[in-house]
């Protein structure tokens, strides 16, 4: 039996409360009922402890005196929140350097979209992923490899945050490639940030001639289309609206971890 403290007073721990004006005469689910679905959906989100402050509405605080284009990405992430659809597999690619806020702004979007709809969210970080997957591998682990992408692939919105972290290898580039292409096939929702820049891979955009082109690989930084290849960087142009954030490192700038 709950103790009398326990017991919410709108619905008497029925987890139903009566709606008497028209139209909604009748009964519906308690608020009690909705913060508890809420509070579940937000732990089985695994967000990062660091992260676990992070909202829409405290970005601009965190991140004042931003870049513009730090602030029309939390613009357009508040939009995407308004006009979310989860039929249309819409997602966001979110592209910025070091301590631009894009971990912060895929962050509030999940409490968002939690708090607004109550969809199941996922946040993984690309380097833990791969390392899950890869410990499958090992006989002494109990989980296997569908057991770990099972919910990545079912997720009805993925945060997969700093992709092409790991160097590209052609084990890499097969996992990234059946991720990406599994939720896109489905029509799954995915919010990517990466700190690469989206661009082709070497030899595939303009170096000023096919003669410099070693030069010019070896000296360029590198993209995202080196990172994860250009047909799966082409898929993510499917998949997503792109947000790009530019600006300083606020995690150097303010010389605190919880910035991001």
């Amino acid at each position: 039996m709950k103790a009398a403290a326990e017991v919410c007073p709108l619905c008497a721990g029925s987890g139903w409360r009566s709606v008497s004006d028209a139209p909604e005469r009748g009964v519906r689910r308690c608020d009690c009922q909705l913060r508890a679905r809420a509070d579940a959906l937000l732990a089985a989100a695994h967000i990062p402890k660091r992260y676990e402050h992070c909202e829409l509405s405290n970005f601009t605080s965190d991140f004042p005196g931003a870049d513009s284009s730090i602030a029309l990405a939390h613009i357009a992430a508040a939009r995407f929140v308004e006009e979310f659809n989860p039929r249309d597999g819409q997602g966001l690619l979110v592209v910025g350097g070091i301590g631009t806020g894009k971990t912060h702004l895929a962050v509030g979007i999940v409490k968002e979209l939690v708090a607004k709809y109550g969809t199941p969210c996922l946040f993984y970080d690309y380097r833990e992923l791969l390392k899950e997957i890869q410990n499958s591998y090992n006989d002494s682990v109990q989980a296997t490899e569908l057991q770990v992408l099972r919910p990545v692939f079912e997720a009805e919105v993925l945060v997969l945050d700093e992709l092409g972290a790991v160097k590209p290898s052609e084990w890499v580039w097969d996992t990234v490639s059946l991720i990406l292409n599994t939720r896109y096939n489905d029509r799954r929702t995915t919010i990517i940030t990466t700190n690469f820049a989206d661009e082709p891979a070497a030899g595939l955009g303009n170096s000023g001639g096919s003669g410099r082109t070693l030069a010019f690989a070896a000296t360029r930084r590198e993209t995202l289309g080196d990172r994860i290849g250009e047909r799966m960087r082409s898929r993510l142009h499917e998949m997503c609206r792109i947000l790009r954030m530019d600006g300083p490192d606020f995690r150097q700038k303010f010389k605190s971890a919880s910035f991001r």
